[in-house]
């Protein structure tokens, strides 16, 4: 697929052109509920939607500092592919070879970035078209807080995507040119765990029947049955193409349908106390005294143990593969640009039993040569005469190399490619690790997987306990 505005600004046009379309369709029964147009400004500010607006920017803010993080810290927490591949085998690869087709694969792929970014966006700004305040404030937190409550699991234990770690199986959305410059710029992938492709929209769902149970109502007979079918029924396409395209195993979804649970639980908890604010004052928003208590004691609880288990732990020994590839395969490992005045130290060792040759190429090289999910590894190494940007090396079995990587812009991104260097039928495995100037952010790393435990421990005095508990008497919802 090619657009000229790349693949973010075509499914970002997309998105706004189908958002009126489709809540018209999805609200044709109850046109009268319908918010016009130019309505909108005054619905914001009489409805009190600008903390949603707000809490997007946030997310953003968030997000970029996660981000910032993921890549320094990984020398010290190193990655746990190798655990479930251990458990799942090559389950992924069979689902991928049994269905492979090119148009099924061009449609998969635009589904996977479309559908998640177009509900992040549109569940609440339907809500807020159809005037249902309760559900769209629901909606703008369940996105929120199910990023926060996966934070923890994606700076402290990294997974690589399957098509990085089962030999034969393609990276069917990663290595393709339309895609490629947008995941490298957007995703470590090694954020597998758990799938929020998965758990955020599992949230929604929860969410829709935890609403129905307080208004006394069966989900069949809700206003927005609609629109909870169409979450539905892309969370079971999500399920067959995130193995087919190579990016999540089946075991990141059971992390991601337990962080579903808790989001739901306390988004639907905690949005009466958040509209009651303004009348009530912030002390309305805080847990009660007991409540707490509790959650700060469970929060150092998980954090101890996430410290003393996770950092210089199992997953950072130095015989564990984070790539593995087979004959023809050519795994590739993005070098992230944190300095423009440090270089980026990169190790790499052959921790496999066959030879491999590695090359470190500029991406701008690599991108015209890969094409749903093949990469042309003659039409890369082709022009290595003259392209001053590769940089390669075969290692035999145990060797290792050591080289720096200076970058001079932002967009100076580079690729670590690897690949079998002989002609025999074998899996080669390699230990790719970078140091970065900032590797010492495990400490703020920490900091920021603090709210993820404090939330779960709330909900959990809630599960144990009650919602009373936690939050004391005025907590019942106001739903209309």
């Amino acid at each position: 697929m090619w657009s000229p505005f790349g693949p973010y600004g075509t499914i970002m046009i997309f998105i706004l052109a189908s958002t009126i379309p489709l809540r018209n369709l999805l609200s044709r029964d109850e046109k009268s509920e319908r918010l016009l147009l130019s309505e909108i400004p005054s619905e914001i500010r009489s409805k009190g939607y600008k903390w949603h607006i707000s809490l997007y920017l946030l997310m953003y803010v968030y997000k970029l500092m996660i981000d910032i993080h993921n890549e320094p810290i990984k020398a010290r927490v190193g990655g746990y592919t190798h655990w479930v591949h251990s458990i799942e085998g090559d389950f992924s690869l069979w689902a991928q070879d049994l269905f492979r087709n090119e148009l099924l694969t061009e449609i998969l792929s635009f589904h996977y970035i479309f559908v998640y970014l177009f509900i992040i966006w549109f569940v609440p700004i339907y809500f807020i078209l159809v005037k249902d305040q309760v559900m769209a404030d629901k909606a703008a937190l369940n996105y929120f807080v199910v990023y926060v409550l996966a934070v923890p699991m994606y700076l402290f234990f990294n997974v690589e995507v399957t098509s990085s770690f089962i030999p034969g199986m393609d990276a069917l959305l990663y290595h393709d040119s339309w895609y490629m410059e947008f995941f490298t710029n957007n995703d470590p992938l090694d954020n597998g765990f758990p799938s929020l492709h998965f758990g955020l929209p599992v949230g929604f769902l929860i969410l829709n029947r935890l609403h129905c149970r307080d208004l006394g109502i069966s989900i069949r007979e809700w206003r927005h049955r609609e629109l909870d079918l169409f979450v539905m029924a892309n969370v079971v396409i999500y399920f067959f193409s995130i193995q087919y395209l190579g990016v999540h195993w089946v075991l990141d979804i059971i992390p991601g349908l337990v962080l579903a649970v808790i989001c739901a639980t306390f988004c639907h908890n905690w949005q009466p106390k958040l509209r009651s604010r303004p009348e009530k004052g912030w002390g309305s928003i805080l847990p009660s005294r007991k409540g707490n208590a509790i959650a700060f004691a469970f929060t150092v609880l998980c954090a101890s143990v996430m410290v003393s288990v996770f950092v210089d732990g199992s997953g950072s020994e130095k015989q564990n593969p984070n790539f593995r590839f087979g004959q023809g395969d050519v795994a590739i490992d993005t070098i992230e640009v944190h300095s423009l005045n440090h270089p980026v130290i990169v190790e790499i060792i052959n921790v496999g039993e066959y030879p491999v040759y590695i090359a470190i190429v500029d991406r701008d090289h690599v991108i015209p040569h890969v094409e749903n999910g093949n990469v042309d590894w003659q039409g890369i190494v082709a022009g290595s005469a003259s392209n001053p940007d590769l940089n390669g090396k075969t290692l035999a079995p145990g060797e290792a190399w050591t080289t720096e990587v200076s970058t001079s812009s932002i967009w100076d991104i580079h690729l670590v490619l690897a690949r079998l260097s002989g002609t025999e039928q074998g899996e080669g495995e390699v230990r790719i690790t970078m140091q970065y100037f900032d590797d010492e952010l495990i400490w703020s790393a920490v900091l920021v997987s603090l709210p993820a435990f404090f939330i779960t421990g709330l909900v959990v005095v809630m599960a144990t306990r009650g919602l009373d508990y936690v939050v004391g008497e005025d907590s019942a919802h106001v739903d209309p």
